[in-house]
């Protein structure tokens, strides 16, 4: 079965879904033959430099009460998951265009999905820069890829135009958020779900091509 993931790694949902994924997939081993994490920016104006990200969540959410009791809800979730999220330190949010170039560079030596998860943690529980190439050719490098090579692409344009083209064809799919879950190219699961849904979907699709 094919599986292939929509993210954006500045988003804390996509976080929760991939250790979603993870208790899925454990539970459904061997079912995915391949998998595939593709680009989308919720932010793709964010400048090259980042964005302080205190004064970008008080500039989207100013004093409302929905930005605190979200992120009571992503520690808690994130808790059981094993993810520690930091909202407290400070930090910048970069444009993830150069941390989506690194994933899909991934895709040919299978480390996608560590590197994916990588940049997350590294985020969300490290409160790193994404826009940092050195970081991203670490992350490359503890995956088993060439960081130099990596941090020489990185400054070069390399394949920008090719994830750009990838997330314009995700909205002209109508993927408005992430994560998106599309199985086998049709069957579209939308946000951080339980990872018992998607061991539901999973099932009725093996159920269905059995049937057929």
């Amino acid at each position: 079965m094919k599986l292939d993931v929509v993210i954006d790694v500045v988003c804390p949902w996509c976080y929760v879904g991939k250790k979603q994924l993870d208790k899925a997939l454990s539970a459904r081993p061997g079912v995915i033959s391949d998998l595939t994490w593709r680009p989308y920016q919720l932010a793709p104006d964010t400048p090259k430099e980042g964005v302080d990200r205190t004064a970008y969540y008080q500039k989207k959410f100013g004093n409302s009460p929905q930005l605190a009791q979200m992120r009571e809800r992503l520690a808690a979730i994130g808790a059981a998951l094993g993810i520690n999220f930091d909202f407290e330190t400070d930090c910048k949010i970069a444009n993830t265009l150069d941390a989506h170039r690194l994933i899909r560079w991934a895709h040919s030596s299978g480390a996608q999905t560590a590197v994916a998860e990588d940049i997350m943690r590294r985020y969300f529980e490290d409160s790193a820069y994404l826009g940092d190439v050195d970081l991203l050719a670490d992350v490359a490098n503890k995956a088993g890829m060439d960081g130099d090579l990596v941090r020489d692409l990185l400054l070069s344009d390399k394949d920008e135009a090719s994830v750009k083209a990838e997330i314009s064809q995700a909205a002209q799919m109508g993927i408005q958020g992430v994560p998106m879950f599309i199985f086998n190219q049709k069957s579209g699961v939308s946000g951080a779900q339980d990872a018992s849904v998607l061991m539901g979907v999973i099932d009725k699709i093996q159920a269905d091509t059995a049937a057929s």
